[in-house]
């Protein structure tokens, strides 16, 4: 048996009760990285805490594959994605574009998935049949866009400093070529891509759990998700997802060279 969507939505209300309380509320921040900043907050742990305790207790024969809490049965049919807080430097910045993300793979295939955004009140939802959008303005399927090439294109990446070398000079390229492009949305450019806003997201550096909830959206929603050689994108690494065809083949010619 699979989950359906009020499962999700009873995964999402679970860590929004432990995110959405600590978001601009001047949180204790730990740095896990000894020479950078890689941040974590009471929040992350609380709200992934909150997620397993759930999925344990409906489907304790799932796998369950976390960024703060470690990993459970990698090698069973169902294995559930999860990223508590995903972007927490702008939870910690009080910018509301980071988000909960939960997927649910079956046989290292992501299937299904969600999009959490407390503070908003938006969901971007995959079933494994489409995906949907319900927030403040209602309720509607999702849809990516067609723009029609890289030069009319919206680009949103986190941020340009996390690339370096080749991978920077690829990514400069294509951002030369682009209409208008925009930093710092984390997780919620690619829920703005499902919804047709805009139309490329390049990124690098994502781990399994970046990408898990993530790939269902974009994918049920019309898009292309994938590695930056076109592989498949669920073990994350240097990621490109696209509205259109066109868009994708283009970005990704100078991505793969």
């Amino acid at each position: 048996m699979l989950p359906d969507r009020s499962f999700f939505y009873r995964l999402a209300e679970a860590a929004k009760a432990e995110t959405l309380p600590r978001f601009r509320a001047g949180v204790d921040v730990v740095n896990k990285e000894a020479r950078g900043f890689d941040p974590v907050t009471e929040g992350d742990r609380a709200a992934e805490e909150a997620i397993r305790a759930l999925i344990e207790a409906e489907f304790p024969d799932h796998g369950i594959l976390g960024e703060e809490h470690g990993n459970v049965g990698l090698d069973r049919e169902h294995v559930w994605v999860i990223d508590p807080i995903d972007g927490t430097r702008a939870f910690i910045s009080g910018v509301p574009v980071w988000g909960t993300l939960i997927g649910l793979q079956t046989n290292g295939r992501a299937v299904m998935g969600l999009i959490d955004q407390p503070f908003t009140g938006e969901r971007y939802f995959a079933d494994g049949n489409g995906a949907t959008y319900s927030g403040p303005d209602g309720e509607r399927r999702l849809q990516v866009r067609d723009c029609g090439s890289l030069s009319k294109a919206i680009l949103f990446t986190t941020s340009p400093h996390l690339f370096v070398g080749e991978e920077l000079a690829k990514y400069r390229e294509i951002e030369s070529q682009v209409r208008l492009f925009r930093y710092g949305t984390d997780c919620y450019a690619y829920a703005l891509l499902a919804a047709g806003h805009v139309d490329l997201v390049i990124e690098n550096s994502l781990k399994p759990y970046d990408v898990g909830g993530i790939i269902p959206v974009v994918e049920q929603a019309g898009g292309i998700m994938t590695t930056w050689d076109g592989g498949r994108p669920e073990m994350g690494g240097t990621i490109i997802a696209a509205g259109s065809r066109a868009v994708y083949e283009q970005a990704l010619a100078i991505l793969s060279r």
